[in-house]
């Protein structure tokens, strides 16, 4: 409410405005949102493009050396694609940064949910190639050869079409939208999930997945191999879950800006933890221990202690 001097009468301010001290007019009220010029948004745009870069390197590097012994075992394909999600998912934290829009809220959570799906499905098509190729009886039959070239795509197929389905109807019957919160002399705008139950099955079919993928690769883990693929997706998904546990209490408690940043560091985290623990292995022996890159390396069974 603001008015003249000493006047009796008042009036209300506006939207989007606050009377200032005295209350003898309206003022427009500061905006808040993660823009790219605000510290905390520089920030996270050059992690995020930093990351972004070092996962281009890795592909470079794979592409380099796809023919080594070490790019084509566990599936060189599935490394490409899980590559490829991981390097979307560190371009998806520039859909939350900005001016919240209609576009930018519908478009940020499905595609956030979406590629984790198909970066967490393919871990655990990896972990399942693992299993296959070191329980088969008989890889040279034809049920062994069938299962080998299509188990892989179909457990990626099958777990990414979930997704997919949850955000459609998202998307359809209450998709999210930007708002206004207005908090004293300060206008917070940011983005409503529309659904709150769509947006919590989302992320609950994101950490099933996770749980089953970490579940698989830590049975895995003391497959006899030199290079034994299942222990650093065992501790990627780890981390992974441990990234996400530790993201909804902290998601709960904030709003404004703040939350935006917390889920984009989360994003990021998990991510990063993810092309670690999984790549910076594989790459360390291709650049800098070339004696192992060999088949005969890998196939020797290490020497029991």
């Amino acid at each position: 409410m603001f008015g003249t001097l000493d006047s009796p009468d008042c009036w209300p301010c506006p939207e989007d405005h606050w009377p200032n001290d005295e209350r003898t007019r309206c003022d427009p009220t500061t905006l808040q949102f993660l823009s790219f010029d605000d510290t905390l948004g520089i920030t996270l745009s050059c992690l995020t493009s930093l990351l972004f870069l070092i996962t281009l390197l890795f592909i470079c590097i794979f592409k380099k050396y796809q023919d080594t012994p070490i790019v084509k075992a566990n599936n060189r394909e599935l490394s490409y694609v899980l590559l490829i999600a991981l390097m979307l998912c560190f371009l998806s934290p520039f859909t939350f940064i900005g001016h919240p829009t209609m576009a930018t809220c519908m478009i940020r959570q499905n595609s956030f949910g979406i590629i984790f799906s198909i970066s967490i499905s393919t871990i655990l098509a990896k972990t399942i190639t693992v299993i296959m190729a070191f329980n088969a009886r008989d890889p040279t039959s034809r049920s062994s050869r069938w299962l080998g070239a299509r188990m892989p795509s179909g457990v990626v197929l099958l777990c990414s079409c979930v997704p997919i389905l949850i955000c459609t109807v998202w998307l359809l019957l209450d998709p999210p939208f930007p708002v206004k919160i207005q908090m004293g002399d300060t206008t917070i705008i940011q983005c409503d999930e529309g659904s709150v139950l769509f947006f919590y099955l989302m992320l609950g079919y994101l950490g099933f997945l996770a749980t089953v993928s970490f579940v698989v690769a830590f049975y895995a883990r003391n497959l006899p191999q030199s290079f034994n693929e299942a222990k650093y997706l065992t501790f990627s998904m780890l981390v992974f879950l441990a990234v996400w546990v530790s993201f909804i209490p902290a998601y709960l408690s904030t709003n404004g800006k703040y939350l935006v940043a917390v889920e984009i560091f989360a994003i990021l985290s998990s991510s990063a933890g993810l092309l670690g623990c999984i790549f910076i292995p594989k790459c360390y022996i291709i650049l800098c221990r070339k004696e192992m890159n060999t088949k005969q390396y890998l196939m020797q069974k290490p020497i029991s202690k």
